[in-house]
């Protein structure tokens, strides 16, 4: 068709558009995603056809279109469903459950005295003994997690990012007592402190001795454990803070930035680390801007690898990521809506290429989730792998007008931010002048009023509302478990070699003084003589100090 056809009909079109408008208005004067990208009525082709450059083809730079060729031809993504809760032995009956019923992999969540590095019987953890996770503060409670789960055979993620060391070097000393040779230990550890300092607050240290772990680990691992995602550089907790769809991609991938300079500044090749970065983003509910979303990370990554790095291996280029469904997206009315939700949510994280997938429970927003629930939640995934059909085909969703532009103006906004970023100093600094924080504080606080306003719907909360809701059952931790967990350290204490404890946690203390040391081979050997968590993080309290804020 020509180009003066084309026109000629598009015109046509829009006063067909126009007489209709008279007798049918629009249900709202503009169209807008959760990023404030307008929607236009209609999309058309696109004049610039640089397909090679913009999308290319699956497996191959810019990797729009995804990063292997034949996605989930070959093999369905990971299907990893986060759990914890309560102790080791109640978890690791959890995980034995979901690996019976069809779980492709385990993702640990960590109690918060865990995640802050304080032993069970700390002060500071009082009354949130395994109540939001489970509660590990020795090598015995890891052991107990993973009994009877081959760890040669499945892969584990943790989202863990102050001590992410020790959980770590707790996790590799399970696996040398199960006989697994480090080579062949996978997983995914989070270790992504910045974006603790953005939007979670789970830190300890400032950031300059946390980039410090951070790097060592990359270290480590690249000689020692070269199948372990050494960081999963964190957008879910950005957009559970409040950020739109756009901001989590831009901070996220800044972050990404600035863990790459770290490990060349210490002295790391880019393409002995870069392979093993990967990256975990928030799956909400607006379908189509979530899904392109994905595809604009995938590209803007994969340039930045490639043109500002100078990275050479294709490997280093690629973002690979995990999907979370938005759990703040989630209502305590209503629950079983729930479900719908984390659905869409799934299938458009599906359709956007992600290499594995924890979908949310429908009662998340009241509690822990209860089997039945975490079974629903894992069967989701399973249905739309199996029924749907969306997995036969790769990149189904390409070569939609609207995804398409959708995904050039994420990309176009995304990399507004970083220029922003880089303009401050970079992710570091930003964080350290409070510029991310801010701007996802604005957009939370907007998002609210429009909920408020009922601008924005929310079926169950503002709209369609029930006056009467069953209650239904949920998940309560035994409030003993903390005298049980407390008890169970003192048994560990009386039994351990305490000399070697000491000698180990003096050996993490003298090295800590020095930078250029890496301090995981000592934190292992601390591990392994049973020192808590508790203990290792206080010594490195002492020699870091302690992050207290902006």
């Amino acid at each position: 068709m020509s180009d003066e056809k084309f026109r000629s009909q598009q015109e046509s079109w829009k006063k067909s558009v126009d007489r209709t408008l008279e007798r049918f208005p629009e249900r709202k004067d503009t169209f807008k995603t959760s990023s404030d990208i307008d929607v236009e009525r209609l999309y058309f082709p696109d004049n610039d056809n640089d397909y090679e450059n913009k999308l290319g083809y699956p497996g191959t730079y810019p990797f729009t279109r995804g990063i292997q060729p034949t996605m989930y031809r070959s093999r369905f993504w990971t299907m990893r469903q986060y759990a914890g809760f309560g102790s080791a032995e109640e978890t690791n009956k959890r995980f034995r459950y979901l690996l019976e019923q069809g779980q492709t992999g385990l993702s640990v969540a960590f109690d918060l005295p865990t995640q802050i590095g304080y032993d069970s019987d700390d002060v500071m953890a009082e009354g949130e003994v395994g109540k939001v996770g489970v509660a590990i503060d020795s090598l015995q409670d890891m052991e107990k997690l993973l009994d009877q789960i081959p760890l040669d055979k499945v892969s584990t993620s943790m989202t863990i990012n102050a001590p992410a060391s020790v959980l770590l070097c707790m996790y590799i000393a399970v696996g040398e007592k199960q006989g697994v040779p480090l080579e062949k230990l996978t997983g995914t550890i989070q270790n992504d402190i910045l974006k603790e300092y953005i939007a979670r607050g789970t830190y300890i240290f400032p950031p300059k001795p946390s980039m410090r772990l951070i790097t060592n680990i990359f270290e480590y691992c690249q000689q020692n454990v070269p199948k372990f995602n050494t960081i999963s550089i964190s957008g879910y907790h950005i957009r559970e803070a409040g950020s739109t769809a756009v901001q989590e991609a831009a901070f996220t991938i800044a972050n990404g930035m600035a863990y790459v300079d770290a490990a060349l500044e210490s002295g790391l090749d880019i393409d002995a680390f870069a392979p093993r970065l990967a990256f975990f983003f928030n799956a909400h509910n607006n379908f189509f801007e979530e899904a392109a979303k994905f595809r604009a990370s995938r590209r803007i990554w994969a340039k930045i690898m490639k043109e500002h790095y100078q990275a050479k291996d294709p490997k280093s280029w690629k973002m690979r990521f995990h999907t979370q469904t938005g759990g703040s997206t989630l209502t305590a009315q209503q629950p079983d809506n729930n479900i719908v939700r984390v659905t869409m949510q799934a299938l458009a994280a599906v359709l956007g290429g992600t290499q594995s997938l924890h979908t949310n429970s429908r009662d998340e927003a009241l509690s822990l989730p209860t089997e039945e629930s975490a079974r629903i939640a894992l069967r989701t995934q399973q249905i739309i792998a199996n029924e749907s059909g969306v997995a036969d085909t790769v990149d189904p969703l390409a070569g939609s007008y609207y995804v398409e532009e959708l995904t050039d103006q994420i990309e176009k906004d995304v990399e507004a931010y970083l220029d922003r970023i880089h303009e401050i100093g970079g992710a570091v600094q930003a964080v350290e002048e409070g510029f991310m924080q801010r701007e996802i504080q604005q957009k939370a606080y907007e998002t609210q009023k429009n909920i408020e306003k009922e601008e924005e719907i929310i079926v169950g909360l503002n709209k369609y509302k029930l006056e009467e809701e069953v209650n239904p059952d949920l998940l309560k931790v035994d409030e003993a478990l903390e005298q049980a967990q407390i008890q169970s350290m003192n048994t560990i204490r009386q039994q351990r070699d305490q000399k070697a404890v000491d000698y180990s946690l003096e050996a993490i203390k003298e090295n800590a003084k020095d930078s250029n040391a890496n301090l995981i081979p000592f934190i292992l050997e601390a591990v392994k003589v049973y020192a808590t968590i508790g203990e290792i993080c206080n010594v490195l309290r002492d020699e870091f100090g302690e992050y207290t804020g902006i």
